[in-house]
């Protein structure tokens, strides 16, 4: 297939591409370098993925409404991995107005161009923000995900929304995924894997948000890969049970999808300090902090209608993708 990947020098984005390329797809990779983290970590994911044959790289911004109609109409994608967005929870409430210019007018011109060049499937980056303030655990798809406690969390409900009216209108394929706190080699510097390394091998003391209560749960890149490549090959169908009566928000009587992509077991954040502890072999001055403004204090996938939908279930334990990174890292910055 030819596949369009957007935020290709992203984290998901990258290992995705890889991934789909190692399988014999041919992929275009669209992303815009923007600055949000340091622009030379994408600069060298994409290093990683020029060489590759199969792959070519489109530079090219999201709100290019006229650009991303060039390139749809030029390439003639048989499908789209949408990842480009503005991430980050804490980021949204000091700058609002990009979560609004990049995951809502950014991916309204993804779903016209799907529209308008018979996209065969689209498959799109939710997140485990959606839940918002649920405190039924696991989180299900079937869930209820009306309260969410940030912007970040609203734009990513928005895109289910969007991507749903497109499924019934237009009969366009669109599949959800929900990631679970996403970590592994490559990932992005604003992520506490990320950061927690750095501040422990440097020696500095590290922000502990919640007093240290906060649980995640962290699913590694691999599994996020795996679930986002299974579910581009199950094209959505409507779902026949469907009942107007008593409506599961995770299918519809149009071609649409939703699931969770997590690790089905949630790691208390003093445990998951302590294993980059180990992994890098110095302890960590922890600096305690209350709860944050739009943080959650605990998130836990449930994945039945993944395992069901795809045959797959995320299993890379917690202390092997700690390992995997702190090696990565070591090796990538020169940090003994």
């Amino acid at each position: 297939m030819k596949v369009l990947v957007t935020g290709a020098a992203g984290f998901i984005g990258f290992h995705t591409s890889k991934a789909l390329l190692g399988r014999g797809d041919t992929v275009v990779g669209l992303d815009n370098l923007n600055d949000y983290y340091d622009p030379t970590l994408k600069e060298a994911r994409l290093a990683q993925l020029v060489p590759l044959p199969g792959f070519e790289f489109a530079r090219l911004d999201l709100g290019d409404r006229a650009g991303l109609e060039a390139l749809f109409r030029a390439h003639r994608f048989d499908r789209v991995v949408n990842l480009a967005a503005q991430a980050g929870v804490r980021y949204s409430l000091i700058n609002p107005h990009a979560y609004i210019d990049v995951n809502i007018v950014g991916f309204m011109n993804v779903l016209e161009c799907c529209r308008h060049n018979g996209i065969a499937h689209c498959v799109f980056a939710s997140s485990s923000s959606v839940y918002g303030s649920n405190t039924a655990m696991p989180f299900e798809v079937s869930q209820n995900v009306d309260h969410p406690l940030s912007l970040y969390a609203a734009t990513k409900k928005a895109n289910e929304l969007m991507a749903h009216t497109y499924a019934h209108l237009y009969r366009l394929p669109m599949t959800g995924l929900r990631f679970f706190t996403v970590y592994g080699p490559w990932g992005r510097p604003d992520m506490s894997m990320f950061i927690f390394t750095s501040k422990i091998l440097k020696g500095e003391p590290i922000d502990v948000f919640n007093n240290g209560k906060h649980a995640r749960d962290f699913t590694y890149i691999d599994d996020i890969v795996e679930g986002v490549v299974r579910t581009l090959d199950k094209v959505a169908e409507p779902d026949p049970a469907w009942d107007s009566a008593s409506p599961d928000p995770a299918t519809s009587t149009a071609p649409y999808r939703i699931y969770n992509i997590g690790n089905n077991n949630p790691v208390e954040l003093m445990y998951f300090i302590a294993q980059i502890e180990r992994a890098t072999g110095r302890k960590a001055i922890l600096n305690m902090l209350p709860m944050q403004p739009g943080d959650v204090e605990r998130t836990y996938a449930g994945v039945d209608a993944l395992v069901e939908a795809v045959g797959f279930k995320p299993a890379t334990p917690i202390e092997e993708g700690i390992d995997r990174f702190v090696r990565w890292y070591r090796d990538f910055y020169k940090v003994n």
